[in-house]
Parts: C-alpha cells; structure tokens; sequence
C-alpha cells in the first residue's frame, strides 16, 4: 500500500496557472465529477476566487491507475511563501509551473529554492501552451539555464485545455519516490494546517510519518502537550471523506473535538496517547515582517474584534497580535503581518466574514534599540521608543531582494534601489531580454508602495521577492509632532535623518488642512528632540467684534479689537486643540 502513494505539491508564481492545472487533474481522474466541476475548485474563499489568488493551501486526494495521488495545491504570493513551505513539509514531490508566455518570475525562483531546501524530487512543467503568445521553447531554455534541468525532464501541458495533463500524472509516479516511514513504529503525524469547525472543534490536517491511526483512538500532541479524542479521520475528496483509519505516509484530516485552537498548533506532532515518539521536525516559527494597528470604527465591537481575530489566527499561523490603546482612537490591537497583500487580506476577511467596521493605520516595522544599560530591545511603536539619553543606536531591518525584469527597464529599477538606501549587489541575465537583479535594502522603504513604484517603472512586468536578512545600523531619528506646543504621540515616526526633514514638512502640511480653524492662532510643528524642522500656522476665526458700532469715536473701536486681542493671547497660552478622528487617519494611514 505505501509503496502506492504519491505526495506532490504544486508551486509556481502567482497567476502561472497552479489553481487551473489541479482542477484538470481532478477532472482527469474522476476525484470530482463533471456536473460538479467548476474553475478554481480548490479555492474554496470566495476572496480566492473573487481576487484569482490562492491564500490558503488545500489538499486533495485523488486515485488514478492503481495508485494513491495525494496533492496540497499552494500560493503563489510572497506574503504566503509560510503556505507553501508547510505544504512541502508534507510531500515528496514539487510540480514547478512555469508560464511559457511569462518565464521564469521572481516567486518561481524563491519557490523552488524552499523545495530543494526540503529535498523534494522537482517536474518542471511548461504551462500555458495552448495560448497564441507562448514561446514555449524560450520559456524551456529559461529553466534549464536557471535551475539546471535536461530536455527529457521538462513537460509541456495547458491547464485550460487539459493537454499533457495525462503526462504530468504518469511522471510524479514514475519521478517522486514512494513515503518513507515506518508502519510498525508509534504514530508520529506532522501537523500541517488546521481550521476550526464550531460543531465538531479543531480539525488538523496531517501528514501521517509513521504507524497508522484508527478511528476514535486517543491522541495527544507532543508540543503542547495536549490530548484528545479523533473522533474522526479520513482524507479531502475534495471535501472531508471519513475512513476508519490512516495509514503511514497518508494524508487526511483527523476531528479532534479541541475548543481552544492554540492546543493543535501547526508544526507540532500527533502520537498515540500514552506512547514516547520523537517530535517530528516542525516548521520554523515564522516572523511577522509588517505592523499595523486595528481599531474597531465604534468601540463598542472590540470584543468582536477580539474574538474574529482569535478564529483567524487558527489557520493563519503568521499573524500576531496583542492589545493596544491610543487615547484618539480608542482600544484595538497591535498586529504583525507578513507584508501588505497579508495584510489587506486580513482586513478584508474581518470585514466580510465578521462583519466589523475597522480602521488601519499605516504599516511599520520592527526596531532594534541598543540600550546602554541592559540589554537591546524590540520596539514596533515610536511611542516605546525610549530617552536618546539612555540607548546607544538604534538598528532596522533589512532584506534581500529579487527583482526580476526585462533588460530594458534595468536603468529606472536601479534608481529606484539607490532612491531607496538600497545597496545593488548583481545582475544575473537569465536570457537575453531577462535579467536578475539582487540588492539589498531597508525593510522600511519597501513596505509602503515600493512595489507599486516598481510596476510603474516596468510597464509592470517586474516581479519582486524579498527576504529578511539582518539588523543593521541606521541614523535613525524619532520625529514628534507638536500642536499648539503639545505632542501628539499617535502621530510620532521613526524615520531615517536624511529624509527627517521632507516627512516632517510634509506632515504639518497636512496637518493644516485637516485640523479645524480655532479662535486663536495655532502652530504645528516637527520637530527632532528639542530642535523645530517644520512648522505650519493655522490662522485664528476673526469675529468681528465690533458689528454692533455705528459711527462714534474711532477709540471705541479700538477699545474692542485691543479687548479681542487679549482674549486670543491668553485661549493661545490655554487654550485645547481637538484633533479630529479622520485627521488621525488620514495621517496614519499615509
């Protein structure tokens, strides 16, 4: 039986085809029948099919000529790469889609790089053919100079029309190797995915290592230590199909009963109760890159706010959050992203599937504050930036990048690098039009609307990858704004000294027009430490005091505009500014 099965997965840059390939192999193998077919089946969000992306990873199984073929289809965006590296965790096959009208892109290369780190057996497929613009002999001499595979290797199939499909299928029987694993030993299943079902619990998805597990066995999870009842298992036809047991080198599902999600955490090994096992090799605890606080619109929904975010983080391993307040916008949370497609898709799932009015305020990132008393701290916040006085320097993040790109938009990509801090480091001509750039660069001038700059600037057939390096030294300067001599928090920033000023200006610019006119004159200011780097005045009302005076002496006049003058000098020593919400957000939201 072991001997049987095939565990593959599908990896590609977005939009290469993945999600249209595994409906044709669905089709081909009767797993699902015809009157049941539709595009994308395998994305079940209706924001995975409205946006044509896949988010979540999702596993079926299909039987075909004897043998057990066991698919878990994946992302392709950056901000998803933690999907699919639990996906490859779980297989010991990749099938490498790559559009023959696009080539090779930037995700192709990150994506193939995690599956050689997992020493998976790799297909490389050219996708697309039956499309008029395709070249598939380009796209086939791309792969082969990039990743170093041979003519008889690669195969060629379209997705849409269903040709070569059949090929594909008989070569992740011949190529990928059989499950490795022990059917004597004590269970071990490693953990891939988990959702939660409000009438049966926690369901986990799980890749069984060694030993078999039956039907309404009890189990326990080695991490943390938790243990429960399946009172279910089987396998995804697409949809969950119970079975009595599963066997060594299978995947399915097993229906835990578990209320509380944190107690199946992904990565962490199911055994037998009562049995000593090795916890298999998890995954490596995935870093948020971007952060972002949520607010709830009235505060009244943020218990609801609390518990959506609970449910997502269930089967969303990436997101981090804990509590926070800001005095002008009330109770939210401080939460962690992988990057800003992660971050908009959240949103976007607490609004639908919650229900909940939210506000986000402007992404940042995390800092490295060398103290100079005690040791370096973490801070995502200016407002928990401590005294100058008491830290040394303060690091920031940086990260690798990959651009891919047509030879001709080499020039404007490269400026764009340096206008960022970015370092260039190679240029790697995957073709003759196709060219690799790698740089380096701060984590912070990514984050806002680096990729959109860089669609622009190639007519958008740039690609982009990126990935965390290290901490490194900055001149970095918190920047306060002032309001009437008052220092609003909410709206400080941690910025590099060379472009402090220029923020600083910008900001009191906006400022002026967002905040109200008072009776009294009113200065915003930027200022770094004690010193004023911009400053904009939002001029007084003028009542006109002496409506009421007809003719008479002018000192009467006078007398009144002198009393008004008086009043105005003392609201400014005392007076409150009030600043407005939507001045709040129109500023954190950049």
């Amino acid at each position: 039986m072991q001997g049987k099965i095939r565990n593959f997965c599908i990896i590609a840059h977005i939009d290469h085809g993945k999600s249209t390939l595994a409906d044709r192999f669905l089709e081909f193998t009767n797993t699902v029948e015809k009157r049941q077919m539709k595009d994308q089946l395998l994305d079940t969000m209706d924001l995975e099919r409205e946006r044509g992306i896949t988010i979540k990873l999702q596993p079926v199984r299909m039987e075909w000529k004897g043998y057990i073929l066991n698919l878990i289809d994946t992302p392709g965006h950056v901000d998803f790469t933690y999907e699919v590296s639990r996906s490859l965790a779980a297989c010991e096959g990749a099938i490498l889609v790559v559009d023959s009208t696009q080539g090779i892109e930037a995700q192709t290369l990150a994506n193939i790089h995690l599956a050689q780190a997992h020493n998976l057996k790799i297909i490389p497929v050219v996708n697309k053919i039956d499309l008029p613009n395709s070249d598939r002999q380009k796209t086939a001499e791309e792969i082969k100079k990039a990743f170093g595979f041979t003519d008889e290797e690669i195969l060629y199939a379209s997705g849409k029309t269903g040709e070569g499909v059949e090929k594909i299928l008989r070569a992740v029987i011949d190529r990928v190797p059989a499950p490795s694993g022990n059917s004597n030993k004590p269970l071990r299943a490693l953990i891939f995915d988990s959702t939660y079902d409000q009438h049966r619990g926690v369901v986990t998805f799980v890749r069984v290592v060694d030993g078999k597990l039956g039907k309404n066995e009890k189990i326990q999870t080695l991490g943390t230590k938790t243990s429960a009842d399946a009172l279910e298992v089987g396998f995804f036809h697409p949809k969950y199909f119970p079975s009595l047991e599963l066997q060594t080198g299978e995947v399915g599902y097993i229906v835990t009963g578990l209320r509380d999600v944190r107690k199946a955490r992904v990565g962490d090994t199911i055994t037998t109760f009562g049995t000593k096992a090795e916890p298999l090799p998890g995954y490596k605890q995935i870093k948020p890159m971007v952060y972002a606080s949520i607010f709830p619109t009235s505060g009244d929904d943020y218990p609801l706010l609390r518990d959506a975010i609970d449910k997502l983080k269930l089967n969303d391993a990436a997101l981090e959050f804990e509590p926070e307040s800001i005095p002008a916008l009330g109770f939210g949370f401080r939460t962690g992203f992988l990057g800003l497609l992660h971050m908009d898709i959240v949103q976007e799932r607490l609004t639908r599937e919650y229900g909940l009015d939210l506000v986000l305020t402007a992404p940042s990132v995390e800092y490295k504050i060398n103290l100079k008393h005690g040791p370096s701290k973490i801070i995502h916040t200016p407002a928990e930036l401590p005294d100058p006085s008491q830290f040394e320097n303060i690091e920031e993040p940086w990260v690798a990048v990959e651009i891919l790109t047509p030879q001709k938009y080499i020039g404007g990509i490269l400026d764009l690098i340096t206008g960022r801090r970015g370092i260039y480091k190679n240029m790697e001509y995957l073709s003759n039009e196709r060219v690799l750039i790698t740089a380096e660069m701060p984590l912070a001038n990514i984050i806002i609307d680096f990729y959109d700059k860089l669609k622009s600037v190639s007519s958008g057939y740039a690609s982009l990858n990126y990935e965390l390096r290290d901490f490194r030294l900055g001149e970095l300067v918190k920047l306060d704004i002032l309001v009437a001599q008052e220092k609003v928090e909410a709206l400080s920033m941690i910025v590099h000294r060379d472009v402090a000023e220029a923020e600083g200006r910008a900001l009191a610019e906006k400022l002026k027009t967002l905040i109200p006119r008072q009776q009294f004159e009113i200065a915003i200011q930027a200022a770094i430490g004690g010193k004023i780097i911009a400053r904009e005045t939002i001029p007084a009302v003028r009542k006109d005091v002496t409506k009421g005076l007809y003719g008479g002496d002018v000192t009467r006049k006078m007398k009144h505009l002198e009393k008004q003058k008086k009043g105005k000098k003392r609201l400014k020593r005392i007076g409150q500014v009030d600043i407005p919400q939507e001045a709040f957000l129109a500023i954190l939201k950049k």
